[in-house]
């Protein structure tokens, strides 16, 4: 049976997953486009005031120009926290956009499918009320005819987009939600973007 699980997990990584990947990877390089362009819009407006700051500092005592030099700090610090919660926005919406009930069901489905019929009792996907209805009128009895597995829907309130899904009547998960992949791709955008945002 430990065996069955971990030949499970490897499947479920090398092809299920993959539908997962390819999604996030393109949400990913949208929203490295639209992160640079923002950045960029950003840098030129920053300087502009770091600019206009050290001009004005040169005309005044010591104590003003590092009252300005200090603004300016957390002007930019401030920046850069905007500049990543834009940046999360960004991706969610980018998120529910991607994950259709279309492209849901392609995805489940795979995962599913290619599932030992013999690991677990039950299959629990949870989804939000809206997806989980959807799935439900059609998709999952078909589902079921196909994989002759015990596949269960339900709603979860706290998943704005996405799904997770256990193969074993909940015991243990595979986290596809949107908050989970938003994290996924937000933690490996915000060291490129602390790079790029870094004070000169």
């Amino acid at each position: 049976m430990a065996q069955e699980i971990k030949d499970l997990i490897a499947k479920i990584q090398t092809e299920g997953i993959q539908v997962a990947q390819t999604q996030a990877a393109q949400i990913k390089t949208d929203a490295e486009k639209d992160a640079l362009k923002i950045i960029s819009e950003a840098k030129i407006q920053a300087q502009k005031i770091i600019e206009q700051a050290n001009n004005q500092a040169k005309k005044t005592d010591d104590s003003t120009r590092s009252a300005l030099e200090q603004a300016g700090r957390d002007m930019l610090i401030s920046l850069r926290q905007e500049i990543i919660a834009m940046l999360e926005r960004l991706i969610k919406l980018d998120l529910r956009l991607a994950l259709t009930v279309e492209e849901l069901s392609k995805i489940i489905a795979s995962l599913i499918k290619n599932t030992p019929l013999d690991l677990g009792s039950q299959v629990v996907v949870s989804l939000n009320p809206l997806d989980k209805d959807k799935l439900g009128q059609g998709f999952l009895k078909q589902l079921i005819s196909e994989t002759k597995k015990n596949i269960v829907l339900k709603s979860a309130d706290t998943i704005e987009s996405g799904f997770i899904i256990s193969f074993d009547a909940g015991k243990s998960i595979f986290d596809f939600s949107g908050q989970a992949l938003s994290d996924y791709i937000s933690g490996c955008l915000k060291p490129e973007l602390g790079k790029i945002l870094k004070p000169e």
